[in-house]
This record gives C-alpha cells, sequence and structure tokens, in this order.
C-alpha cells in the first residue's frame, strides 16, 4: 500500500447523470435571392428542433459547477451537394435554448441546468464566390450534449 501512496494514480472524474437528446422537426435551408446563401433563417427555411434532458446528480449537488453543456457546431461540408455545391463554402450555426429567441454561436458550448430544455438550431452557408449550382443539397448539424 505505501508503494501507492508514493506514485498516486490519476483521478479520473465523470459526471455523474446523463443527457439524452431527441431529434424533432428536420429544419428547411432555402437561398437567397442572389443565390449565394442557404440558410434556414432565410425566407421560407425552418429550424431544426431538438428536446434535451439533462439529469445530473453534481450539478445539483455543486450549483452549476459541473453541469453538461451544449453546442451544435458547424459542419465543414454539405451532407451532399450537386457538383461544386461545396467549392468556396463556408458554414455557420446558431442555436436557440427554451424559447429564449437569443442567438448563440453553434461553438460556444452553453451550460444548461438540469430539467427538459427545447432546442432550435439554425445552420447558414454561404459561398463566398460565385452561385450554387442546381441541385438537392442536405446539412447536418451535430447537436452536443457533455
Amino acid at each position: 500500500m505505501a508503494l501507492f501512496a508514493a506514485f498516486p494514480l490519476p483521478a479520473q472524474a465523470a459526471i455523474v447523470g446523463t443527457c439524452t437528446i431527441v431529434i424533432g422537426a428536420s429544419g428547411t435551408m432555402k437561398s437567397n435571392p442572389a443565390i449565394n446563401i442557404f440558410g434556414s433563417k432565410q425566407a421560407g427555411g425552418s429550424s431544426a428542433g431538438a428536446t434535451i434532458t439533462a439529469s445530473s446528480l453534481l450539478c445539483t449537488i455543486l450549483n452549476l459547477l459541473d453541469c453538461y453543456s451544449v453546442s451544435a457546431p458547424a459542419p465543414i461540408a454539405f451532407t451532399s451537394a450537386p457538383s461544386g455545391g461545396d467549392t468556396n463554402v463556408t458554414f455557420d450555426t446558431v442555436f436557440r435554448l427554451d424559447g429564449s429567441g437569443v442567438d448563440i454561436p453553434g461553438s460556444s458550448p452553453q451550460r444548461v441546468i438540469n430539467g427538459t430544455h427545447s432546442v432550435q438550431v439554425d445552420l447558414t452557408a454561404t459561398k463566398s464566390s460565385g452561385i450554387f449550382p442546381a441541385g438537392n443539397y442536405q446539412g447536418t448539424v451535430t447537436l452536443r450534449c457533455e
């Protein structure tokens, strides 16, 4: 036993609890009149939705010191697109929690308290030069709770 005391093992910690994501409605991306922006915030577009249920014992005990965080980082490409559809394109995401109406950048984790939270996610694809070629596009945003 004395040997273990002299060479302590690294301590591992984990959140004691669960975070469940239930995917709701898929979003719809529409183009702007110049056809160089596709986004769910464009006229006729719609946000994707999900419900997150977070439950962390330590979050309750430590008063927000070890709670789950939600983020929705932007993808690096479309899931599917016609030839040239991904060329010179940047992606951006925002999300909103609990109907707040406040856009949170997708790559900025937002701490959530225990309970059920609604999430709305918007994706925007911007072509820096030219226009998007005609065809079908699909984008996927990964919603994270960690």
